[in-house]
């Protein structure tokens, strides 16, 4: 029964019809065959006797005698009606029961077959249409029309996911501006603090030179922070144009980039970096620079918080390359989804060092580049984050 209800639409139908035909082809000609007798039966009750016994004669000598058809007006009423009878089932049964044995498939086909997965994609049209993308497509037979169901289902899966990335979006468009009004009027407002105070005390000489150099020294760490935050809006304002540069990479190419840019970054007084990346014969196609921006952003994240040694692990293959950056300071303390928003900082005081945009970024150009940011706390101790980059041509 199983393999009946996963035949495909063409062979399905052909079944139904095939069964339907043999079916009345075998009821017709049982239903001519009894129609012959009664009628035979009829005749023979208007039979002359002295012919009747003569055709005994003949069939006992083993021949076929059968009785002739008599006049209208030598039978009875009940008797002619019912030969009539007899003559139409004889003549259009055979049509008739085909006919109707043909529609019979036809709507068993269409009941069993079309008219669940028609409704089930029918409501989901009307939900997709409502805006309503909270259900499930679901028909489980492996035929054409649950082919087709499934299709369907990935399409309103991926519009869910589209529709929640769009409002996730929308929710960082929002955090970004507001973040954007914060810090850009935190820095100014000091600055303008610092240039009253100088305006004011400067000409009647109310200040000293120390404190006024204290004072431009702060402004100018003001000013550095201002260019912070300008170059890491350029670029975010130019991550959505900029077009990703596919290239193979090998992984002893991608092991030489990434330990020149350990040598850099290994510089920070007593932090280690270790790097452990087995060599194989693989080629990743993406871009380098993406992975290696990416790469120095979650480096910088773990010196910033490690407390003597942060660990590189990098496994490459054809279809996906992972960066996986572990340091031994304390770990996260909140959700990866909030680490990865726009200017998110762990204190006050990292506003002086960095814009808060790291992560944010990195979890952008991950997805960019069709992969992810995975954030968690090792099991022993410290911060654990996997950057997922999977190829692209």
């Amino acid at each position: 029964m199983e393999k009946i209800r996963n035949l495909s639409l063409r062979k399905t139908f052909v079944l139904y019809m095939a069964v339907s035909l043999v079916s009345s082809f075998l009821v017709s000609a049982f239903i001519v065959r009894a129609a012959a007798g009664v009628q035979e039966q009829i005749w023979w009750k208007y039979v002359d006797e002295d012919i009747y016994y003569g055709m005994e004669e003949w069939e006992v000598m083993e021949f076929v005698v059968n009785a002739s058809r008599p006049e209208e007006d030598e039978m009875k009423r009940a008797d002619y009606i019912l030969s009539e009878v007899c003559d139409f089932l004889e003549t259009y049964t055979v049509l008739v029961l085909s006919i109707a044995g043909s529609c019979a498939a036809v709507f068993l086909f269409y009941r069993n077959k079309l008219k669940r997965p028609l409704a089930e994609l029918g409501q989901a049209s009307q939900n997709i249409a409502n805006n309503n993308l909270d259900f499930q497509v679901c028909y489980e037979n492996r035929d054409e029309m649950g082919r087709l169901c499934q299709e369907f289902e990935k399409m309103r899966g991926q519009l869910a996911e589209n529709n929640r990335e769009l409002w996730r979006m929308i929710e960082d468009e929002k955090a970004l501006r507001a973040a954007i009004a914060h810090d850009i009027r935190s820095p100014l407002a000091v600055l303008r603090g610092y240039q009253e105070m100088l305006a004011e005390y400067l000409p009647n000489q109310e200040i000293d030179t120390d404190r006024a150099l204290d004072m431009v020294s702060e402004s100018l760490k003001q000013i550095g922070r201002i260019d912070v935050f300008t170059e890491t809006m350029r670029k975010m304002s130019s991550l959505e144009k900029r077009d990703f540069i596919a290239e193979e990479i090998s992984a002893g190419q991608l092991k030489a980039d990434i330990q020149a840019e350990l040598e850099i970054l290994e510089k920070r007084p007593g932090k280690k970096i270790v790097l452990k990346m087995p060599i194989t014969e693989e080629v990743f196609c993406g871009d380098k620079e993406i992975i290696l921006e990416v790469l120095e952003n979650l480096l910088a994240n773990s010196l910033r918080y490690a407390k003597e040694q942060v660990e590189v692990y990098v496994e490459v293959s054809a279809s996906e390359l992972k960066i996986c950056v572990r340091d031994d300071g304390a770990g996260f303390q909140e959700s990866g989804e909030k680490i990865t928003k726009a200017f998110y900082r762990k204190n006050v005081k990292d506003s002086l060092e960095h814009a808060g945009m790291g992560m944010y970024l990195s979890r952008l150009y991950c997805e960019k580049h069709r992969g992810k940011l995975i954030i968690e706390n090792s099991g022993q101790a410290g911060a654990v984050v996997t950057a997922v980059f999977r190829r692209i041509v």
